[in-house]
């Protein structure tokens, strides 16, 4: 038997590849799955199952693609209903894999379709669950999603499903159990999740507060449902990608891969509705970018910035990057569902550079110079774009809180014609708010090098730890 975890960090999000004897599963597949194709290959077998935890909503799963190009048999558990050809699992049915066997169990509350995959080995042992977005490691599934899709749906309903799953199916179980989860920290779906990507259930129940035995139904729900914020407006349109179907990742490819010289990209720019979006550096594109272009960084969380950013998946979308990213940037776009890469700058922000086409800037300075420029100025606006979470646990005592998260509430209580200096964590959010106001009319923004990671080790600034929330924007 082999098992193997295929863990993508920008969406933090964990595939499995399952082989015995010549057979393979895939379990949550990301979009582009030649991959997985690939690696059957090299083990001389046949990939026979595409296991689905969920609809997920948070990426564009590659089960439709992987099962078209293999034969796989697509699985989801009980009350699923997707447009296309599956095997709707029964709860406790066991699906054979070579030597080893797969139980399905069926654990609604995160979704009603939610299910867990337990493997059972040569031996009749069990040896490792596949739990989904039920549980994870510190953490399990918020259960306020799938009422978007569905109305009668409450989140409260869901917790008590999710209760009722962990305690009567997942809980029994050995301790020595392996959980493999769907996600770790850095997804939006859970809010405590561990930077690990698995874990005995043994642990779990000693650390995660969600196993926690004492808790009545009822306080598990106010424990679960506590601190978590909207999620991001796309999750919603791919939940009904994975259910209805989407275009091959191949014909999404073909469609973005149209290389544009400058003349027409801009063309291109003035003639569509299309976005334009330059994913380089945020401080190279500081220095230098089309006007009304927005930067959102392929070094940083890409996909769930972009999916939190750009409200609908079907907008058309001109690319600038770095050459030779192009088809990684268009690939990881698909992941969550923007399809409608329309083309690409030939040669990069260069290439516009050399053809003495118009540029814009932001100005950035660093944490000592804003230092600086507050000795001068007391009533100098600082705004901290950071989650507000993190700003309530220390930020420079008196600076408002205007979270990219909420970057339209954020934008309506900025003043056009004031000047305002910008900080993040580390400065990739910061270039993303500035670039977004900016396409929009705000021209007095300054970005802060480096965000609050600069700041504190400037050792200039008075922080303010634990503070109330009655100083936020929102």
């Amino acid at each position: 038997m082999k098992l193997e975890q295929i863990y993508t960090g920008c969406l933090a999000q964990g595939a499995y590849y399952i082989m015995s004897e010549g057979e393979v599963a895939i379990i949550d597949p990301l979009r582009e799955v030649d991959a997985y194709i690939q690696k059957a290959k090299l083990d001389n077998a046949n990939i026979k199952f595409v296991l689905e935890t969920h609809f997920h909503a948070d990426f564009v799963s590659g089960h439709i693609d992987l099962a078209k190009k293999t034969g796989a048999t697509i699985v989801y558990g009980p009350t699923a209903n997707p447009s296309f050809n599956f095997h709707a699992a029964k709860d406790g049915e066991e699906l054979s894999l070579g030597k080893i066997k797969i139980k399905v169990i069926h654990t609604p509350g995160h979704t009603m379709e939610s299910t867990c995959y337990l493997l059972i080995d040569e031996e009749g042992k069990q040896k490792a669950l596949f739990s989904g977005d039920t549980l994870f490691i510190g953490d399990v599934g918020r259960p306020d999603l799938a009422q978007k899709v569905k109305a009668d749906l409450t989140q409260d309903i869901l917790a008590g499903h999710l209760y009722d799953s962990l305690r009567n199916k997942i809980m029994p179980l050995s301790d020595d159990i392996v959980i493999y989860p769907a996600h770790g920290a850095g997804s939006a779906c859970g809010k405590k999740m561990s930077k690990e990507t698995q874990d005995t259930l043994g642990n779990q129940k000693k650390t995660n507060y969600a196993l926690d035995t004492s808790l009545t139904k009822a306080e598990f729900i106010v424990a679960v449902l506590d601190g978590l914020v909207a999620p991001p407006g796309y999750f919603p349109l791919n939940v009904m990608m994975n259910i209805q179907g989407y275009d091959s990742i191949d014909a999404v490819l073909e469609r973005g891969q149209h290389a544009l010289n400058p003349n027409e990209f801009e063309v291109a720019a003035n003639e569509t509705n299309a976005l334009i979006l330059d994913t380089r550096n945020a401080q190279e594109f500081a220095q230098g970018f089309i006007p009304n272009s927005i930067n959102i960084g392929i070094d940083g969380s890409f996909a769930p910035w972009v999916g939190a950013m750009i409200p609908n998946i079907k907008q058309e979308i001109l690319l600038v990057t770095e050459p030779g990213n192009e088809v990684e940037v268009i690939t990881r776009l698909a992941r969550v569902g923007y399809d409608f890469t329309i083309g690409f700058l030939q040669g990069g922000f260069n290439a516009w550079k050399n053809a003495g086409k118009e540029i814009d800037h932001i100005i950035s300075i660093s944490a000592d110079e804003l230092a600086e420029i507050q000795k001068k100025d007391s009533s100098t606006l600082v705004l901290d774009v950071r989650k507000a979470s993190e700003y309530k646990s220390e930020h420079i005592k008196g600076v408002k809180n205007a979270p990219l998260d909420f970057i339209n509430d954020s934008m309506a209580a900025i003043d056009k014609n004031k000047t305002y200096y910008v900080h993040c964590a580390g400065g990739y959010r910061s270039m993303i708010f500035i670039s977004i106001l900016k396409a929009r009319g705000f021209d007095h923004l300054i970005d802060i090098k480096g965000g609050f990671t600069a700041i504190k080790e400037s050792h200039q600034f008075p922080i303010t730890e634990y503070s109330s929330p009655t100083t936020l924007l929102l």
